[in-house]
């Protein structure tokens, strides 16, 4: 299947960064699976990601978490732009965490900076500043926190709460943006 559309969520691979803030793009992607997905995600190497084909509406699309860690993101999703021959300014959708919105807040961009994140700068680096990107606040940087520590900190109960409603709003948020709503 061409896709005409990536949803790449951002995040670090493996067990000990799996409930921590920095994953709220692979939760993302998570939560698309079970509105959209097509059958099993699984790993494909050469693309150096877990990969699973969905279809939002009549949108055939690719749901992609890249297993490269996160500043090397960008590697991983310029293999699969580049293999389906996909322009990233329309064709890519990027789901990421973001420290500068508060919890559970999520916003969409049509392009942008990378702000502080390492996995957008990745993705900048590649493509450029005109991507569309959904972002999830993940609660706004303490006064004199290391924001490396920040982001790789896990949730609170209640935070976890308010995360789990924010991310149940995705799919719709996705519908909206492959009807051309955004």
């Amino acid at each position: 299947m061409k896709p005409s559309l990536l949803i790449v969520g951002l995040g670090n691979h493996g067990a000990s960064y799996e409930d921590t803030r920095h994953n709220a793009g692979f939760r993302a992607v998570d939560e698309l699976s079970g509105a959209f997905g097509a059958g099993e995600s699984g790993l494909k190497q050469k693309f150096q990601s877990i990969v699973q084909e969905a279809r939002v509406l009549t949108a055939p699309v690719l749901l992609i978490k890249p297993q490269t860690y996160m500043n090397l993101s960008g590697q991983a999703v310029r293999k699969i732009v580049d293999f389906y021959q996909l322009d990233p300014m329309t064709q890519l959708l990027v789901i990421s965490d973001d420290v500068d919105i508060p919890l559970g807040t999520l916003r969409f961009r049509e392009s942008g900076g990378p702000g502080t994140h390492n996995g957008m700068k990745s993705l900048v680096e590649q493509f450029g500043e005109g991507f569309p990107r959904l972002r999830i606040g993940i609660g706004l940087l303490p006064s004199g926190q290391d924001l490396a520590a920040w982001v790789l900190s896990r949730f609170s109960q209640e935070e976890e709460e308010k995360l789990r409603t924010a991310l149940a709003e995705v799919p719709e948020y996705v519908r909206k943006f492959v009807m051309g709503e955004k």
